[in-house]
């Protein structure tokens, strides 16, 4: 079995590393490129960057973060917020990024992540969804959780995947920021739909919800209780090996 990945998640808005919960009650943290070296000191296996408001405000992404996170960390990278052309795939790997993740601009352009993974690889394109439950099921909501689509998540990260995203990121809008576990009945819905790997994220708050989101994500992203020293990424992993959880121990 592979090595499951902990990601820390920076939020980025003007700049500033941010976080909130259920994609509001944003608050200001740090700098990324500051936070991103403390990760990859500490252990981290990736990270993921989103600018939080740059689709909802109809801009690009700000590229000025990606190049300064690119200088301080050796440990792969991706970013989204804002991407909506292969122009954009382009610059943001040229500034450093190992991927690139595409939220909504997949959801009015499904034809971008057959684009994106036919020029860059599958590897480079994560399809990265806002989901909600509705009743039994759960819907894809786009621009940073603001707008409600018709879309059915496990049937759109289905789609994702046959138009070539090589990754799925699932963020419970739900359970962002209210540190009481990961969704696990969404992650098993979409790791028995699926055959890429699947990033967990919402609602991490102690070790035990990392433990219990293994078995069906590859990667467990999270951003607060990293964020605040809530969890030492060092101490998680630990303890994940404890529970046979595969884990990359950092080399002193």
């Amino acid at each position: 079995m592979l090595a499951k990945r902990i990601i820390p998640c920076l939020d980025v808005r003007d700049g500033r590393t941010v976080k909130g919960k259920k994609f509001s009650e944003i608050k200001d943290i740090e700098d990324p490129a500051i936070l991103a070296k403390r990760y990859a000191i500490e252990g981290a296996d990736e990270l993921v960057f989103y600018d939080i408001t740059a689709s909802n405000e109809k801009r690009k992404i700000s590229l000025e973060f990606v190049e300064k996170v690119a200088r301080e960390i050796d440990i792969p990278f991706s970013v989204g917020g804002g991407v909506k052309t292969i122009d954009d795939f382009t610059m943001i790997l040229r500034k450093g990024a190992d991927k690139v993740s595409i939220n909504s601009a997949a959801v009015h352009n499904p034809t971008l992540i057959t684009e994106a993974s036919k020029r860059f690889g599958a590897q480079c394109v994560v399809l990265s969804i806002d989901a909600k439950k509705a009743g039994e099921n759960y819907v894809v909501y786009t621009e940073g959780g603001r707008n409600k689509t018709n879309l059915d998540a496990i049937e759109w990260a289905k789609e994702g995947v046959r138009l070539g995203a090589g990754e799925i990121v699932i963020n419970s809008i739900d359970q962002d920021g209210m540190k009481d576990g990961f969704d696990t009945t969404l992650l098993q819905k979409l790791k028995a739909a699926t055959n890429v790997p699947i990033i967990a994220s919402g609602g991490a708050g102690t070790i035990e919800h990392f433990i219990d989101a293994a078995p069906w994500a590859d990667g467990l992203l999270a951003a607060s209780v990293f964020h605040y020293g809530e969890i030492p990424i060092e101490t998680l992993k630990k303890q994940m090996h404890k529970h046979q959880i595969p884990v990359r121990m950092k080399v002193k």
